[in-house]
């Protein structure tokens, strides 16, 4: 989770002012803000999420120590594949994220026989992601997801309209499960030659290889 810290600063001669940071990971605003109380000169501080939800130090502190055994700091990486000559769609995600102080990589791919095009096969493979998710049990936090599909990252973050039927179905039934979830999710479109792990858990998919996988990494 990202916040901002907002605080009232007093002067020792008793001049006030509002002060505002700019955005950062929740844990690193509760060092900088403990840090800040030392001085003395702080008043009414608390912590804003994107969700305008304001945080005390004492509630944030609880929340981080809460999340720490919880899977966080997530990053969705998805690819789709499809075969036009066979209509048979592969898809792949890898997940990144941390617990216990540790870091993980989670693996998964899928064959379909029910797509209809690359793009509904992108749409697919960002949805496995989301369903591995809520195995991780994943909820009421930020997600990453990456990908290089323009029309499914242009779409999920608003800045096309997805006009066409099935992959408005698409849209729809991936916002639904953000919601269910209480996932906020940000979108970020990469270049396909960076997005090669995804990618090749698709096409594994389509050569009918299945990947189930979860390991220790170091950070990524």
């Amino acid at each position: 989770m990202d916040v901002v810290i907002e605080w009232t600063y007093k002067t020792p001669k008793g001049a006030t002012t509002v002060l505002r940071s700019e955005e950062m990971p929740a844990a690193q605003a509760l060092l900088l803000a403990e840090d800040m109380e030392k001085t003395g000169r702080v008043k009414l501080l608390h912590c804003i999420d994107r969700q305008a939800t304001s945080w005390s130090l004492k509630e944030l502190k609880a929340y981080l120590k809460e999340i720490d055994s919880e899977p966080h700091d997530i990053t969705v990486y998805f690819d789709g594949g499809f075969d036009r000559g066979t209509r048979q769609a592969g898809l792949g995600c890898a997940i990144y994220y941390e617990q216990n102080g540790k870091s993980y990589r989670l693996r998964k791919n899928a064959f379909s026989l029910e797509l209809q095009s690359n793009n509904e096969a992108e749409y697919a493979a960002l949805y496995l992601g989301l369903v591995e998710l809520e195995l991780l049990n994943v909820h009421h936090l930020p997600v990453r997801f990456i990908g290089d599909s323009q029309v499914v990252i242009n779409q999920l973050s608003g800045e096309w309209p997805a006009l066409e039927k099935e992959l408005a179905s698409w849209a729809d039934k991936i916002d639904a499960k953000l919601a269910q979830l209480a996932i906020q999710p940000t979108y970020q479109l990469i270049a396909r030659k960076n997005n090669n792990e995804a990618d090749r858990l698709a096409t594994q998919a389509l050569n009918g290889i299945d990947i189930t996988s979860t390991s220790e990494i170091g950070k990524k």
